[in-house]
């Protein structure tokens, strides 16, 4: 019986006390090697097509000077959109619906991007403060509101992804402890219901490691 509602999310459970939970990280690399030591198959073809795609579009926003920054992108985007996915199968530890993790991956990706912008192109990133055609008066407001949307950024990103993760997935467990008293009608309306959910959060698993890949693009390229 669970004696927590957040249980399912504790990585401090264990198997001969190891704590193997946050080996489902890297899981998703037994998936990937045997496509490069095949012929070309739809599953090759079909990411490779995606790959194709994401590249273009954070090339176009990081503009001419991306000298190969899209692959980090499109790294960081394979890594979430591997481990969104894998959490969604049962008994597997969803390592994106903690902190540490999604901080992990935003709080250095942030850091850098600050330290290149002030370093390099300081008067760039001081411009970037004070939007074109503001008052003198609300100038002061607007850079500490900058400076906090600025800081902000790297807790925004994790959250998001965090927060998005835990409700799919708490939604699917309330739903599931249901079943014990429920009729054999409302059961099978109960499975429909739980397919639809688990489509809905195979969705929003790709929908969330995209976003997040935007976002860390957008901000990379406002330091250039």
């Amino acid at each position: 019986m669970m004696t927590n509602l957040f249980s399912i999310f504790d990585p401090s459970t264990n198997l001969f006390n190891l704590s193997l939970n946050w080996i489902s990280t890297i899981i998703g690399l037994m998936f990937i090697p045997y496509s490069f030591w095949l012929i070309p198959n739809r599953y090759f073809i079909f990411w490779n097509f995606i790959l194709n795609n994401l590249h273009k579009e954070f090339k176009m926003l990081l503009g001419k000077n991306s000298n190969g920054s899209t692959f980090i992108f499109i790294s960081m985007f394979t890594f979430i959109l591997f481990n969104n996915f894998l959490g969604l199968f049962p008994y597997i530890f969803t390592s994106t619906s903690h902190l540490t993790m999604s901080l992990s991956i935003s709080l250095p990706l942030w850091l850098s991007f600050m330290f290149y912008g002030w370093l390099n192109n300081t008067q760039h990133m001081f411009i970037h403060m004070i939007p074109q055609g503001t008052p003198t008066i609300l100038m002061p407001f607007m850079v500490l509101i900058e400076t906090i949307s600025n800081i902000i950024r790297p807790g925004t990103l994790a959250v998001r992804l965090t927060a998005n993760m835990i409700a799919g997935h708490l939604l699917m467990t309330l739903l599931s402890g249901t079943g014990n008293s429920l009729s054999t009608y409302m059961i099978i309306l109960l499975v429909i219901i739980q397919i639809l959910l688990l489509i809905l959060e195979s969705a929003v698993a790709v929908i969330q490691s995209y976003v997040i890949a935007i976002l860390s693009t957008l901000y990379s390229s406002e330091v250039n």
